[in-house]
């Protein structure tokens, strides 16, 4: 629990959230907000502080003694009638008065030889919610991580789109030139105006994208939706991911895969929890009594008790309907099936990391591709671009140029994207996503 808290709460602490908006929000920023203020971890933790009492509480139940303590004090006022043998005469009392003052501690302690598994059990499923904590900050720092990127890659399509509006800009002008000068005709013009107004709604719709990515990460911050802030331009990459580094780790950290092996020990020790029920279960107890009578009536006008009694039993289950042999097939069979679901989650875990190890590879082969026809298309557009000027180029040369390049930063800029995104989901899936070393520095700039 303490690692935990650990991991949860050691980050900086900020004055303001209007102080961090005055400035760049960095990754780390952002994780350092969402482990302050995500509600899915906030949960977690007092799901695990759950855990912790329950086992408290079972400790309390199945080790500690019961003490009672009770106190008793009766009154009655009757008119009695009696009869002796040495004496036929009745005898008769009216408002015969008595009274009866009863003070009493009683301890029982009761030991349960399945009670030593049952607090096994009952750690198991401590364990199990601190794992599910920290799933939930790994998922949070994976979906913080993968927004906050998103967000600059849909800043960096933005760019790109307003460079490409520059160019339309600048051929609408060409043509509405050529045009007034009666070197082009109209429709070329028109053309142009068309291609202008398209690249402008498409630089509009692009804005109302970059306005949801922000909430998107701001909802994962757990801050305003509105809230808005500068972000870094840079991406930055593992240099070289293993794949045989990431299957053995994942084995090792996966916190899903820990929980799947602590469910698999909790069915185990609850069929021997129900085994260990078979046998003998031994009890003591003890009482302290102080017991005052008085009477009118009677031969005795007062009893006075007082001392200790103690004793002790064996108690042996010789039957109970076939209930517990029921009980403990079930057991097994819950046994059974968590050693196929463990089995189950390691298959896919192979496969979750091997596919998103081969999208990763193909994309960093992308990347060198993207590169190179990044260039090419840049050189083609400036090309086409002065061909147009100089009246040499048709209108249809220059947009098919212009419509390549666009087609091209993009495809590089979500190539990059795309690399980091499979590299977090690597690092998530293997235990990692707070130990990434080896980095390079990738910006998404063209």
């Amino acid at each position: 629990m303490k690692k935990l808290a650990i991991l949860l709460f050691l980050s900086l602490s900020f004055s303001s959230l209007n102080a961090q908006i005055q400035e760049t929000l960095d990754l780390e920023k952002a994780i350092q907000l969402g482990l302050e203020n995500n509600l899915q971890i906030k949960i977690a933790v007092e799901g695990v502080n759950l855990r912790e009492g329950e086992k408290k509480i079972g400790f309390g139940d199945l080790f500690m003694p019961q003490v009672d303590a009770t106190y008793l004090r009766s009154f009655s006022k009757e008119d009695v009638e009696q009869k002796f043998v040495n004496d036929p005469e009745p005898r008769q009392i009216d408002n015969a008065k008595s009274q009866n003052e009863n003070f009493s501690i009683v301890g029982i302690y009761g030991f349960r030889p399945e009670a030593v598994v049952t607090m096994k059990r009952l750690g198991e499923l401590s364990e199990i919610s601190e794992l599910e904590a920290k799933i939930a900050v790994e998922n949070t720092v994976a979906g913080i991580s993968t927004a906050y990127y998103r967000l600059i890659l849909e800043l960096q399509r933005y760019k790109v789109l307003k460079e490409t509006l520059t160019l339309s800009k600048a051929r609408l002008d060409i043509a509405q030139a050529q045009y007034e000068l009666g070197g082009a005709g109209k429709r070329d013009y028109l053309t142009a105006q068309v291609d202008y107004n398209a690249d402008s709604s498409l630089l509009l719709t692009q804005e109302q994208i970059i306005q949801n990515s922000r909430v998107n990460l701001n909802e994962l911050m757990a801050i305003s939706p509105d809230e808005d802030y500068m972000v870094e331009d840079t991406i930055v990459i593992s240099s070289v991911l293993s794949f045989e580094d990431l299957e053995d780790n994942a084995f090792l950290e996966n916190k899903q895969l820990l929980i799947n092996q602590r469910l698999k020990n909790v069915a185990f020790l609850q069929k021997r929890e129900l085994q260990a029920s078979r046998l003998p279960i031994l009890n003591f107890n003890g009482n302290y009594v102080n017991n005052t009578s008085n009477s009118d009536a009677g031969f005795l006008i007062q009893n006075q008790r007082q001392g200790f009694n103690y004793g002790g039993n064996i108690t042996v289950n010789l039957f109970s309907g076939l209930t517990l042999n029921r009980r403990i097939q079930n057991a097994k069979v819950q046994e059974r099936i968590q050693d196929y679901a463990l089995d189950e989650y390691e298959i896919q875990l192979r496969s979750d990391i091997q596919r998103a190890y081969n999208t990763y590879q193909n994309n960093v082969r992308l990347l060198s591709i993207e590169q190179a026809n990044y260039q090419v298309a840049r050189e083609n557009s400036e090309i086409a671009l002065e061909r147009f000027r100089l009246g040499i180029a048709s209108y249809l040369e220059f947009r098919d140029a212009q419509v390549n390049l666009l087609t091209a930063e993009n495809r590089l800029i979500t190539s990059i994207y795309s690399i980091k995104e499979q590299e977090i989901e690597l690092m998530r899936l293997s235990g990692k996503i707070f130990f990434q070393n080896s980095q390079e520095e990738l910006t998404l700039n063209p």
